[in-house]
Formats: C-alpha cells, sequence, structure tokens
C-alpha cells in the first residue's frame, strides 16, 4: 500500500493551495484518513481528519480557513487550504487506516512521503 500526497508549493500570505493524496495497491478498505504537518523544529501535528462516513475534525488553528473531503470510490483525501498563513509553512503528511486485502481485519496506519508548502510574507 502506498499513498502519494501531492500539490504543495510555494504560495503567498493570504493565497490557496489543494492537497491531493490517493492511495494504491491492495486495499480492502479505510477509515480515517487525515492531513499532518511538520515545521521545521517542531514536532508533528494533526491538521484534520476525516471518517469514512465523512465525519471532519479540525487542529483549532485551521478551523474555517482549511477543508478536509475525500474520494472514497477514488481512494483519495483532499485539503483545500485558504487564507494561508506563514505560519501554516510545513511539510503536509497524509494518512490513512487502511486494511488491506491480505489482511482485511485489521487496520494500521499508512503515510505519504509528505509535501512541502511554504508561505511567503
Amino acid at each position: 500500500v502506498q499513498l502519494q500526497a501531492s500539490g504543495g508549493g510555494l504560495v503567498q500570505t493570504g493565497g490557496s493551495l489543494r492537497l491531493s493524496c490517493a492511495a494504491s495497491g491492495s486495499i480492502f478498505s479505510i477509515n480515517t484518513m487525515g492531513w499532518y504537518r511538520q515545521a521545521p523544529g517542531k514536532q508533528r501535528e494533526l491538521v484534520a481528519t476525516i471518517s469514512r462516513g465523512g465525519t471532519r475534525n479540525y487542529a483549532d488553528s485551521v478551523k474555517g480557513r482549511f477543508a478536509i473531503s475525500r474520494d472514497n470510490a477514488k481512494n483519495a483525501v483532499y485539503l483545500q487550504m485558504n487564507s494561508l498563513k506563514p505560519e501554516d509553512t510545513a511539510v503536509y503528511y497524509c494518512n490513512g487506516g487502511i486494511a488491506t486485502t491480505q489482511n482485511p481485519q485489521a487496520a494500521y496506519d499508512y503515510w505519504g512521503q509528505g509535501t512541502l508548502v511554504t508561505v511567503s510574507s
């Protein structure tokens, strides 16, 4: 199983970016998917999660600015980021709780490779 993230880049303060992440491989089911970020010198932190049924959870720092969504048919999760601030600069990682066809009764965390978002002031 692999998660491939894309969509990062350089944007000015107040700008927008849309991150995408697609899971591939021997997938039986995907539970909660999410986005995390890690800024230089800081620990990885939760940005947003979405359950298979669509229940969303956001970090306080991004509420009202970011929106998470998913496409279960495509095994994909997205993060629309608006009103970006310099403090949003970080490597963004997608995550999924995935059960494989080889072991459909157990879901494990899988991580994407990270995509860099840089917000200039």
